[in-house]
């Protein structure tokens, strides 16, 4: 990831290298290292006049451990989150040494799909990751020399929800050291842990930051520091008012955590529980390091695999994906009777079956879409900052999805055919009636990927099932005919896919010939009589539109 930089304000402050950060790296000022990362007076305020970041000046250097304290509300988030790109100051800048500067970044959440393995989350992280053309054989070296270096080599069958969360947390930075970045910012990486795992997960990242990765770090608990190279402790208004080594900060620390800040290096490589020349040999891995992003084409397969494999393994997708259909079909059976196209056939019945045949190809595919992008939203936002383009993602969505659509929507018709709901039909009236349910159920997956980018969560998600079905239902002139609509009622009706899907498929049905003297009162309303080409392209073209809107939002939740 390469943090966005920054407009340079008129008033931001030179940069400098300070004493403290001199002392902290344990050389003078003038044979200090270059840094990879600079906050440069960079402060963050917001609209209402709160500043959440005052006045920063930081410097990052390659293989240091830099830990941020301070009491809750002071601004480590804030810093970490500047110093990583995902906030632009609104004064001051942010300079990177270099654009192609890999970055990692791992917010506090666990953000890794359950679902997977440890193996197979680190094999996808790295084929996002690494650079095009790297080989199958390159690729699964990374991963192994990650399992090895993160001790998660035993835990590699292991899905993510069943560890516990030191190995979770693991399992989150892992996706990061694929790359072996320059810098990897963790946010809380012990929040929540043991003694025990918050002790061995400080442990390795000291020993990731002896093999050259600059490791920055928030912290509520003091005893990670006794692993810090340096330390920056955060006062109220977003200030920093420490910057140094950790024995510096003394005078903001509590007396019992002082003599573990002090504690010298060779103490800590002493207290190491995992050996550092197994992370060296694993660090050394003879293997490309350093991220490259990929092209579209290639984030779109690699996101397919992953969304296949998530569908496969999330019980609950498969249940809805199973269940919908059979549910339907089973309803259909229920309600209406044999031969409703027959010699005896009811054209009130007949119509109202095409109704809620063009509906059911729509609701498979909202209801599809509905769980696709809000259950990981998290995951999004960090893997676009890093390695991922929205474009790609939104098609590996489709790309998995379209094909089972396909197949529910012809398991349906084939299902209806056999206990004699539907009329007999040509192979080509079969297929036309087929494609235009398919082009339902697309649009309505575009119409649930929106709605999924737009809630915070599945309940709201589930919320807006109903809201979503209802103007399908009362606008697509099986109620009230478009025709005899308000004007407003109009133009809701043709933004509805289940509209044009309703209309295009009782006249691929011919259902004004349906019973033509049994109701010699009862009209055909004019919009189901004529060709339907007009139709088919309205839904493709509402299918463009939802998922563009997908794109627009996705781009606006995740930056």
């Amino acid at each position: 990831m390469t943090p966005r930089r920054s407009t340079a304000t008129p008033d931001a402050a030179p940069a400098a290298t300070t004493h403290e950060q001199s002392r902290a790296r344990g050389a003078p000022a003038e044979h200090a290292t270059p840094p990879i990362v600079s906050a440069i007076g960079a402060s963050i305020e917001l609209r209402n006049g709160l500043r959440l970041l005052d006045d920063a000046h930081v410097e990052v250097r390659g293989g240091e451990l830099l830990a941020i304290i301070g009491p809750s509300g002071s601004g480590k988030t804030t810093l970490l989150e500047t110093l990583a790109g995902v906030r632009t100051p609104t004064s001051g800048r942010l300079e990177v040494s270099s654009d192609s500067v890999p970055f990692g970044y791992v917010p506090q959440d666990d953000i890794v799909h359950r679902e997977l393995t440890v193996e197979s989350t680190l094999r996808y992280a790295a084929r996002l990751r690494l650079p095009s053309g790297t080989s199958s054989d390159a690729t699964e070296v990374v991963v192994e020399r990650t399992l090895r270096l993160l001790g998660l080599a035993g835990r590699r069958s292991v899905t993510v929800s069943s560890l516990s969360g030191g190995q979770r947390k693991r399992v989150s930075i892992a996706t990061e050291l694929v790359v072996r970045p320059n810098i990897c910012l963790l946010d809380e990486p012990t929040a929540g842990l043991d003694p025990d795992a918050a002790s061995s997960l400080m442990e390795l990242l000291r020993e990731v930051a002896d093999a050259g990765t600059a490791i920055v770090m928030t912290t509520h608990n003091l005893a990670d520091l006794r692993v810090a190279d340096r330390l920056i402790v955060m006062g109220e208004g977003g200030r920093i008012v420490s910057d140094g080594a950790p024995s510096d900060g003394d005078a903001h620390l509590p007396m019992p955590v002082v003599h573990a800040v002090r504690q010298p290096a060779a103490s800590r490589a002493g207290a190491s529980s995992m050996p550092a020349t197994a992370h060296s040999a694993a660090l050394d891995a003879d293997v490309p390091a350093h991220a490259g992003r990929r092209s579209r084409r290639e984030q779109s397969v690699v996101l397919a695999r992953r969304n296949a494999e998530l569908v496969l393994r999330n019980r609950m997708s498969l249940a809805i994906m199973a269940g919908s259909p059979l549910l339907v079909v089973a309803m259909f059976a229920v309600l209406f009777p044999a031969g409703v196209f027959g010699p005896s056939a009811d054209r009130t019945a007949a119509t109202s079956l095409i109704y809620w045949l063009a509906f059911a190809g729509f609701f498979f595919g909202l209801t599809f879409g509905l769980l696709q992008i809000c259950t990981e939203l998290p995951i999004v936002r960090r893997e676009r900052l890093v390695t991922i383009d929205l474009g790609p993602y939104l098609i590996a969505k489709f790309v998995v999805l379209l094909p089972v659509l396909g197949v529910v929507n012809l398991a349906m018709l084939v299902t209806l055919a056999t206990i004699d709901r539907l009329p007999s039909l040509s192979a080509r009236d079969a297929a036309t009636v087929w494609t235009l349910l398919w082009l339902d159920a697309i649009a309505g997956l575009a119409l649930g990927l929106l709605a999924s980018a737009s809630v915070a969560n599945p309940a709201q998600a589930a919320l807006a099932l109903p809201m979503l079905c209802f103007p399908a239902v009362l606008f697509s002139g099986a109620v009230l005919p478009v025709s005899s609509m308000a004007s407003a009622g109009r133009t809701i009706a043709a933004l509805m896919s289940d509209r044009w899907a309703y209309e295009a498929v009782a006249r691929s049905l011919h259902v004004a010939d349906v019973a033509p003297g049994a109701h010699p009162r009862l009209a055909v309303d004019e919009a189901l009589v004529g060709s339907i080409g007009h139709h088919a392209w309205a839904m493709v073209a509402l299918a463009l539109v939802f998922a563009g809107a997908a794109r627009v939002v996705l781009a606006r939740r995740t930056r």
